[in-house]
């Protein structure tokens, strides 16, 4: 067991927003955070002096035109580029007219009262970037394994079965310890294959069912992960941060968050983290790694980029809370294990590795990231935390507009969606299926689909079918027969 004052670790992983336009004002408050005192500026054309000064994409093609100020082509792509992060209002302007104000501006710290009050009170990190200058997909695949298994986009091929990769959760469930996943919409963490098994089932939990009940009860799992509400309704609108969703909503879950786990007996052995999965296209100036970042596992993207996952994505922001940490903490580069190593997503699944003293790392990655448990520097639990945090502004006025066509990371939520229920199987996977599909109908989807395999689950654990078979929506649960399959339906599916 932990030789460390926590026991429970609990991660929130928020959407698609940068350092800089999430918490770089908050230099105001702090100017030992590396942020932003409104001088900073991107060129419309980015190596163009005398463009018009602005007062979002992000694929790994835009990406590489935000970071190194050019558009990506081969021949330009294999030199060692140098990422001056000049090309974000560039390309914003390519791609949608007037895009780049958006892309270059901020939020003041009282427009986000709650990280306000927790970046005071607990840990900043002014230097943690995302695992891969990519989308969401990828991003979140680094969270609890380390690697993406040599996608750098969406792989809807991988969906059928699943990212076959190992992950944190195995590494705990062998030594032991326990996790869960408390879920708003059907859970991301289904991406990876082996949380389809059996025996994992009982590890979901509805958020609004469970959590607080569990905080109360104090039986939070060892590694606990919040999964937000990804789709945007007028009754229940998106509270995942992604644009456009409104950020008092996100605002209203991470004080919701925190003041249950505040209110728990498990809160002096805690650890909350919130990291954000990527960018989403918004500006920042902190130079992204491209030097000394080790390959996950030696595979390599597909074409056209055949990305070797050996340099960061770009400046994200991430909190840490616990009653362990020191008020106002800024947290900078890390020292160890290695020269060249950043904190990125891969420095949780090696944090809780080192924090529950687990056998294996899961990959050469997070063998290299800095971990996290220096930040955890008192001697004693701090008696002094905020029971309640401030009230959410109200940001955007407008309602949800249910009609949206659904964004690229809703697409794949409805996709895997489809690896559940069977549609996979079918001429509309993957793309025929989402293409005009709007929010609302893509919500009612994914819900559905969920609800089948909790219920083929049931099913077959009734039946006796062993715990560590996956349920495939065919019927079969010989795992090597679906492999076949897939290795069949791969040619139709490009």
């Amino acid at each position: 067991m932990s030789t460390f004052p926590i026991n429970t670790i609990v991660v929130l992983v928020q959407e698609n927003r940068s350092f800089e336009h999430m918490l770089g004002w908050m230099k105001t408050l702090n100017p030992e955070i590396n942020g932003v005192t409104g001088t900073k500026f991107n060129y419309i054309s980015a190596n163009d002096v005398t463009s018009e000064k602005p007062d979002p994409g992000h694929s790994i093609q835009d990406i590489y035109e935000q970071i190194f100020g050019m558009q990506w082509e081969a021949s330009t792509a294999s030199k060692d580029n140098v990422p001056e992060m000049k090309g974000f209002a560039q390309n914003a302007e390519r791609l949608t007219k007037g895009m780049s104000s958006t892309v270059m501006n901020g939020f003041q710290p009282d427009s986000v009262p709650i990280y306000k009050e927790l970046v005071s009170e607990f840990a900043v990190f002014d230097r943690w970037f995302a695992s891969v200058p990519a989308s969401t997909q990828p991003n979140r695949l680094f969270v609890h394994s380390a690697t993406s298994n040599g996608a750098e986009r969406n792989d809807t091929t991988k969906l059928i079965l699943g990212f076959p990769q190992k992950t944190i959760f195995e590494s705990l469930d062998e030594a032991g310890l326990s996790f869960g996943i408390y879920y708003q919409n059907p859970p991301s963490t289904l991406f990876y294959r082996n949380l389809r098994k059996l025996k994992y089932l009982g590890k979901f939990h509805p958020f609004d069912l469970d959590f607080k009940k569990h905080c109360e009860k104090g039986t939070l799992p060892n590694y606990t992960v919040i999964e937000q509400r990804f789709f945007d309704l007028k009754l229940f609108m998106g509270n995942d941060d992604h644009p456009s969703h409104n950020v008092a909503e996100g605002q209203k879950l991470v004080k919701h968050v925190c003041e249950t786990l505040r209110a728990s007996p498990q809160w002096e052995k805690m650890l909350f983290i919130i990291p954000y999965d990527e960018h989403g296209g918004f500006y920042d100036h902190v130079p992204t790694p491209t030097v000394g970042v080790p390959s996950p596992d030696g595979l390599v993207g597909p074409d056209p980029y055949k990305f070797q996952f050996d340099r960061l994505g770009v400046h994200v922001p991430t909190i840490m809370i616990s009653p362990w940490i020191e008020r106002g903490t800024v947290v900078h580069k890390p020292s160890r294990p290695d020269p060249t190593s950043e904190f990125e997503h891969s420095s949780i699944p090696a944090t809780v590795k080192k924090i529950f003293n687990l056998n294996e790392f899961l990959t050469k990655r997070d063998v290299w990231a800095g971990t996290i448990e220096s930040v955890i520097s008192r001697n004693t639990p701090r008696t002094d935390c905020p029971v309640t945090l401030p009230d959410p502004q109200k940001i955007r006025p407008r309602e949800a507009d249910e009609n949206r066509k659904l964004s690229e990371f809703q697409e794949e939520l409805v996709q895997m969606a489809a690896t559940l229920n069977g549609d996979c199987y079918k001429d509309t996977y993957p793309y025929k299926l989402v293409k005009n599909m709007i929010c609302a109908k893509g919500f009612k989807y994914v819900e559905d689909a969920f609800k089948k395999i909790r219920e083929n689950c049931e099913n077959a654990k009734k039946n006796g079918i062993d715990d560590s078979e996956i349920v495939l929506p065919f019927g079969q649960q010989n795992v090597e027969l679906a492999d076949k399959r897939i290795a069949c339906l791969a040619c139709n599916i490009v």
